[in-house]
């Protein structure tokens, strides 16, 4: 296992639909060790492919829920389903996502509060969860980074200028910016004590 580097919004794996798994080899088993080793130093609830650089579709989370899925899994070309957000501006304390590829940095979002997941684990069996709340949003979140899309393309109004505004600010945007989870600073400013709701995707 090895922790890769992650990469930071403007590089254009980030952009870009990931490409379906065609075989479950040593190759994909090995990205996804290294992709929990990753998304551990980097103290996040979960990590897709394309934020360590890889176009695939897989994600990887940690997180614990109370819909009865296993707290910590991957999922191997998933598709998901989610019910539309509720009407109206996002809670800009209780509906907040930040997320590895646009580091240090977090917005208020509204999503759907109920998703549904169906994909492979790692071993190739069919999967299939029913989840809700911040395990449903965590599970948006990441199937959004399959699609090409970072939590910031989807923010409206004042959140989204101020998103571009950050994205600007840190000299971000184009390729080739990366950080080092583990050996960089937490942009985040997680601890080990950190909340598991309180660590980003």
């Amino acid at each position: 296992m090895a922790i890769r580097p992650v990469v930071i919004t403007g590089e254009p794996v980030l952009h870009q639909r990931a490409q379906p798994v065609e075989v479950i080899d040593d190759d994909v088993r090995t990205l996804v060790a290294d992709m929990f080793e990753t998304m551990d130093a980097a103290r996040g609830v979960g990590l897709a492919a394309p934020q360590v650089g890889v176009g695939l579709r897989v994600f990887t989370w940690q997180l614990a829920n109370d819909d009865g899925i296993p707290a910590r899994g991957v999922v191997i070309n998933p598709y998901l389903t989610s019910s539309k957000p509720l009407a109206g501006e996002p809670d800009p304390h209780d509906e907040v996502e930040g997320c590895l590829s646009v580091p240090g940095e977090s917005f208020p979002l509204r999503r759907g509060e109920a998703a549904t997941l169906t994909g492979l684990d790692v071993d190739g069996t069919e999967i299939r969860y029913e989840a809700t709340g911040w395990f449903a949003r965590m599970l948006q979140h990441e199937y959004d980074h399959l699609n090409g899309f970072l939590y910031v393309d989807r923010l409206g109004g004042k959140w989204a200028r101020k998103a571009k505004k950050a994205v600007k600010a840190n000299g971000w945007g184009t390729p080739g910016h990366t950080w080092m989870p583990g050996e960089d600073r937490d942009p985040f400013g997680h601890d080990d004590d950190t909340p598991e709701d309180e660590r980003i995707d």
